[in-house]
């Protein structure tokens, strides 16, 4: 990737949730922004090598997408009154009216999470537009194939289009009904942040803060919803580790070998705050705050060795009743085998290979590698690691298990 392209990725990475809300502000279809930014950035792909990056390259895609929607209209001849006002609204800059929701990005999450579209069509298109995800990256977050997040992100476009759902915030008695969606996107988002499944770079900070602000305003809007707080709690403690998960040259580091100096002791206090506000509330943990109430286990741990694991893995248990889910059991049995032992956990890894819902996926080789390493046999080890790395998708990890296959491999 040269240099232009590969600013032009990094600004659409940071700009392109603000620029499709900003389209669809003023189009009011969701879909038909995402194809005027995407058309945008492929202009910039065209100009900016030519003419240089402009000074503010996402004011300028906007731009350029706002001309290309007028453009199209007046081809289409339809421009009626309605097309007619919103290509003034596009030309003109004027102020924006208060709304309830005056965070755009947030409105177009709790847009694309309209309860027409199915939940997998909600998470897929948000996760698209909002995040600027690839439908690669949603796949891997999934486990399916590509194909299959492009049907849904198609499908869930033209749903949206043909129920002429618009670009406004909905009623307040409204958000409910969206509020399962909007976390588990936001939640995702934060997610990919956190241990990016592609790439060049292993955690993508300004991704996993994007979800953190917009998981605090959720919980200004919704304060008396346990599983926002819940949610809001377990990003806050994750986000505390960030400047003790990489090396300087960005090479992963490992919980159990992570300076827990450097973790961030004001934000850990508001995520056990967060967490102490679900519990106040009084309806009890939901999975979001079952994975706070882990991560804040790792938090008030003085090291790995004095962390609680019997107590990690009552939570994971919890959680596999509550949220039945392959990657939900993975972590038990990689909890199991700090509380335990390895032999133990690898009984349960073994059952979760021969189920096959992992299949495709580098965690589940990654983790029985490290627990065929705890019991001595190294060769197996290393050629699970091998598998890890070959199905990975980011580099970073990618290079992390290929190294610790080589270090096997001199011993």
């Amino acid at each position: 990737m040269d240099g232009i392209t590969a600013r032009v990725d990094a600004v659409w990475r940071i700009e392109s949730a603000r620029i499709v809300a900003a389209l669809a502000k003023v189009t009011g279809d969701v879909g038909f922004a995402e194809d005027l930014a995407q058309d945008a950035l492929v202009q910039a792909l065209r100009q900016w090598p030519r003419d240089g990056v402009p000074d503010n390259p996402g004011a300028w895609l906007t731009a350029v997408a706002k001309r290309r929607a007028i453009d199209q209209w007046r081809r289409g001849e339809r421009l009626d009154d309605r097309y007619r006002a919103v290509a003034m609204t596009l030309e003109e800059t004027s102020e924006d009216v208060w709304q309830p929701i005056d965070d755009d990005v947030l409105r177009l999450v709790f847009t694309a999470c309209h309860p027409v579209l199915s939940r997998e069509g909600q998470v897929a298109l948000t996760l698209r537009i909002v995040a600027g995800l690839s439908t690669e990256e949603i796949a891997r977050m999934y486990f399916v194939p590509v194909a299959t997040v492009q049907q849904r992100i198609v499908r869930a476009k033209k749903t949206i289009a043909a129920a002429h759902v618009p670009f406004e915030t909905p009623e307040p008695s409204e958000w409910k009904a969206r509020l399962d969606g909007v976390l588990s996107v936001i939640y995702l988002v934060f997610t990919e942040g956190y241990a990016a499944t592609s790439g060049t770079e292993w955690m993508r900070a300004d991704l996993a803060n994007e979800a953190l602000r917009l998981g605090r305003m959720v919980a200004g809007l919704l304060p008396r919803e346990p599983e926002v707080h819940g949610l809001v709690a377990l990003m806050e403690l994750q986000a505390a580790r960030f400047a003790a998960r990489t090396h300087s040259d960005g090479t992963p580091i490992p919980l159990t070998e992570q300076d827990r100096t450097r973790w961030n002791r004001a934000q850990i206090t508001h995520g056990r705050a967060a967490l102490a506000r679900v519990d106040s509330l009084g309806r009890g943990r939901g999975p979001y705050a079952l994975q706070a109430a882990i991560a804040e286990c790792h938090a008030i741990a003085p090291s790995a060795e004095e962390t609680d694991w019997a107590r990690i893995v009552l939570l994971y248990e919890a959680l596999g009743r509550l949220a039945p889910n392959p990657v939900v059991e993975l972590n038990r049995a990689a909890a199991v085998a700090m509380a335990t032992g390895p032999a133990t956990a690898l009984q349960l890894v073994d059952r979760l290979a021969a189920q096959g819902d992992l299949r495709g996926s580098h965690l589940l080789p990654s983790v029985r590698g490290e627990l065929l390493l705890r019991l001595g046999r190294t060769d197996e080890a290393a050629s699970e690691l091998r598998r890890a790395a070959a199905l990975a998708g980011n580099e970073r990890e990618r290079d992390f298990l290929l190294e610790k296959v080589a270090r096997l491999e001199v011993e």
